[in-house]
């Protein structure tokens, strides 16, 4: 489970910073979250693939979360998409888009599947073979969630000593992974837990941004190994965080550290900040394993 950062600044693009955007990838399987102008630009030096793009969510329809959609689905057109993509947004949006898409890509070769977030709910809204996802209400000044990307659990790795020493079938293999134990011809049962090793454990992901401070919710970050959350002032402009419905720093801190996840990683600095260490060292002097974001950064999970 890796999280490629494309943009983790606010409101305004800079030199420094791309609007919000990253992709979390899961073996191979992609899934976009947010949408800030600029985001094909770093995908492109990612280089990670427009077409395993399976699903992109949005947090809310503030122009620096969605401003590259349009362009992101007209590029996919031009490229020959053919599998649906699916989009998972506050119904606001779902209007918005549908004219864009009216006047700026005719004839798209492929489906685009809207799906409306309810941002007053904790519920899951896609699942896949790989991962599930689940919406998260968050506190901005219009409709906004945020999401948690969790790995289905995975099946236990085969011993493949033990399987040739009992000379087991290939077409028993599935059973045996899926927890049944091996009886030979004999008739001596074998112990599933003999002939595997546990799997990796799951690892879970969560996108908090944009949101004022809630003290609570830490509670519904139960489980989470990684936590991105906003941090677009220092204390030094705590008065503006909390009137345009932000976070500072040391609010994403404690956060992390009610939650108990194991790293902090935060974004969406304001362009104020040409020196993001300020933000850094308030964080860190509350959850220590606190880093800063940056475009094209790889956390892995």
């Amino acid at each position: 489970m890796k999280v490629t950062i494309l943009g983790c600044g606010s409101a305004l693009p800079t030199m420094h910073h791309n609007n919000a955007a990253q992709v979390v990838e899961v073996e191979g399987h992609l899934y976009l979250i947010d949408c800030g102008e600029g985001t094909q630009v770093w995908l492109r030096r990612s280089k990670l693939s427009f077409s395993r793009i399976a699903a992109v969510f949005i947090t809310h329809i503030h122009g620096d979360h969605v401003f590259g959609l349009i362009g992101l689905i007209s590029s996919f057109n031009l490229l020959g998409r053919d599998k649906p993509l699916h989009i998972f947004a506050p119904k606001e949006l779902e209007d918005i888009l549908s004219t864009q898409i009216r006047m700026f890509c005719h004839d798209l070769s492929y489906e685009i599947v809207f799906h409306v977030v309810d941002t007053k709910q904790n519920a899951v809204i896609y699942e896949d073979e790989k991962v599930s996802v689940c919406s998260l209400p968050l506190s901005h000044r219009m409709p906004c969630a945020g999401f948690i990307v969790s790995e289905k659990r995975k099946l236990p790795h085969i011993r493949r000593e033990m399987i040739d020493f009992y000379k087991i079938p290939e077409y028993k293999i599935k059973d045996i992974k899926n927890g049944n134990d091996y009886v030979t011809p004999e008739g001596e049962t074998i112990p599933f837990t003999r002939l595997t090793t546990p799997a990796e454990p799951p690892r879970s992901y969560a996108y908090c941004s944009d949101t004022r401070y809630l003290p609570d919710l830490h509670k519904s970050l139960d489980g989470v190994h990684v936590l991105y959350h906003e941090a677009t002032y220092a204390n030094d402009r705590k008065e503006m965080a909390a009137r345009y419905f932000h976070s500072t720093a040391e609010e994403a801190a404690k956060v992390a550290k009610a939650a108990q996840v194991e790293r902090l990683y935060i974004g969406h600095y304001s362009q104020r900040y040409m020196d993001e260490n300020i933000l850094l060292d308030e964080a860190k002097a509350v959850f220590p394993n606190t880093f800063l974001t940056y475009e094209n950064m790889e956390i892995k999970v």
